[in-house]
């Protein structure tokens, strides 16, 4: 297998994951019953996996951390998914919504918040990757 072959497999496989983490998030938000933790951690896990697609066509290296916005930076100028804002709360449900802590548990609006902003991320890092030519 070729490297760009390779790269494109890489690529598609974390996009793959990025869509069933949304596709989760969206399975548990249409539930009666309040799932918002989860529904903010899978949001958020969307995202950085989406980020993440990006870089790895790029071949861009990365620190795995959970850090959107740090992601974002790494993405060049040109990239429309380079001028994603407000991504600091999406990343800080990495970590909140997974451990009790001291800080209140996510509503259900911040639910509907982080899956609109992991749906709108995943829908632009999609359209990038097939404008710089990846089958999606």
């Amino acid at each position: 297998m070729s490297k760009a072959s390779k790269v494109t497999a890489e690529t598609q496989r974390w996009l793959a994951y990025a869509r069933q983490d949304l596709a989760a998030a969206q399975a548990l938000a249409g539930q009666t019953q309040g799932f918002a933790r989860q529904i903010c951690f899978l949001s958020q896990q969307a995202a950085e996996k989406s980020l993440k697609a990006v870089l790895i066509f790029l071949q861009i290296e990365f620190p795995f951390r959970h850090d959107l916005e740090l992601l974002r930076t790494l993405v060049p100028e040109d990239w429309p998914c380079r001028q994603l804002t407000n991504l600091e709360q999406l990343t800080e449900w990495a970590v909140e919504s997974r451990y009790p802590t001291d800080l209140p548990d996510p509503s259900h609006q911040d639910a509907q918040i982080a899956l609109q902003q992991a749906e709108a991320i995943l829908a632009v890092v999609e359209q990038d990757l097939s404008h710089h030519g990846l089958p999606l």
